[in-house]
């Protein structure tokens, strides 16, 4: 890539940390360790083992984090780990300039709520929240949730939330008579200053249409940069007929050494141990998915369980054994880099990555691959975030409402 290219790739990312490429960390709120999946301490020997959640060791992954340069952490949501909200409510005690890319599930809180409780975090946090949309494409685990809304219907439910949830932010008293959510009156007393910006995937029409209509940033799974690139051309379009603007991010695990065969090795090691029936019962859940993005993501298995290189330096082996995101950039610092500039290319601003274990590989991806970037300029480390006054601006109150509500009778589609 030429110096012309890289001044090129700086003018297409907006909204930026630092003038350059935006990396965001993952909190492993379901437990970490050096594999996929761990088993017992006692059955590797006394090597390695599974981490549980602690307060204590998702303490020392933000932290790195925060002092590695990482603007924010992806705290997932699901049954499979633990609550992001109180998770991320607790560590925004323990770091100071972090923020946190926490997930929420649409219809298992009212839009009303959510809002307030996201401007109460930005308040008490220092404005650090970052809102991680997340429709869900697992009907059975929906269903466990108290879900019974088929896809295209929590599709369109996310759309209504999302609406009501900006008219409150902006200061709107709101009335919504939806397909799926009805509220009167709504209004929140304080707003969060800044609004938090709502990060938002999925693969299928329904997921751009919300996309295009909500979003601040679309945020898409790993794919090799061909069929990506197909589907951030159509999200840009659907948001461009909405007379928007997105950012687009990426939502990747790395596994980056001083070495190319280095890296393979520990790619390679993250199956060791795991029973060959273990990764045919996940497979046999994931093709259950309602997720496009997750069916998008297995079928780069193909019918192969050895050649996993399903790009230059994307492995799709943690698919294998896991559900959601599940392909790596594996390879030496400098061949992550080369390929990070590859799909800033395509327009990507925005990085959010995580390796096994957090810890360690927070600190082999930012000691290794930021410093090349930031040669070639693509990155600068996070500004020191301004805390607020009192943790309570002035100007977040509520702003004066004069007039009836606003409706929307029906909500969008």
């Amino acid at each position: 890539m030429t110096t012309r290219d890289c001044e090129t790739v700086n003018h297409r990312i907006t909204g930026a940390e630092g003038g350059g490429l935006t990396f965001h960390w993952f909190l492993p709120t379901q437990g970490d360790g050096r594999r996929l999946i761990e088993q017992p301490r006692a059955a590797l020997g006394g090597a390695g083992g599974p981490r549980p959640a602690t307060l204590g060791y998702l303490t020392q992954v933000a932290r790195a984090a925060e002092e590695l340069g990482f603007v924010g952490a992806l705290t997932p949501t699901g049954l499979w780990c633990e609550d992001a909200w109180v998770t991320a409510a607790m560590l925004s005690q323990t770091t100071e300039r972090l923020r946190f890319m926490l997930a929420l599930r649409p219809g298992l809180v009212s839009p009303t709520l959510a809002a307030q409780m996201a401007a109460t975090f930005q308040r008490h946090s220092g404005g650090r929240l970052l809102l991680n949309v997340v429709t869900g494409g697992d009907r059975d685990e929906q269903r466990a949730l108290g879900d019974t809304l088929d896809k295209d219907a929590r599709y369109e439910r996310t759309g209504e939330f999302l609406q009501i949830v900006r008219a409150l932010w902006s200061g709107q008293r709101v009335e919504l008579h939806g397909r799926h959510l009805d509220v009167a009156a709504a209004e929140l007393e304080q707003l969060p200053t800044p609004a938090p910006p709502i990060y938002f995937g999925g693969s299928s029409d329904a997921a751009l249409d919300v996309a295009a209509r909500h979003a601040e940033v679309y945020l898409s799974w790993g794919e090799p940069p061909g069929p990506l690139a197909e589907k951030l051309a159509a999200v840009r379009a659907a948001a461009h007929a909405q007379e928007r603007e997105l950012r687009l991010g990426i939502r990747l695990h790395v596994v980056s050494r001083d070495t190319a065969s280095a890296a393979w090795r520990e790619a390679e090691a993250l199956l060791d141990g795991i029973d060959p029936a273990t990764i045919e019962q996940v497979q046999e859940r994931l093709r259950r998915t309602e997720s496009i993005g997750q069916r998008r993501m297995t079928a780069l298995l193909g019918d192969s369980r050895t050649d996993l290189e399903v790009a230059p330096n994307l492995w799709a082996g943690v698919g294998l054994a896991r559900g959601g995101a599940g392909t790596a950039l594996v390879g030496s610092h400098a061949e992550l880099a080369q390929r990070i500039e590859e799909y800033a290319a395509l327009g990507i601003g925005e990085f959010v990555l995580s390796g096994y274990p957090h810890l360690e590989e927070a600190y082999w991806f930012a000691e290794g691959v930021l410093p090349i970037l930031a040669e070639r300029g693509l990155f600068a480390p996070a500004r020191p975030t301004p805390p607020l006054a009192n943790g309570n601006p002035a100007h977040a109150a509520r702003v004066p409402f004069a007039g009836a509500p606003v409706a929307v009778v029906g909500g969008e589609r």
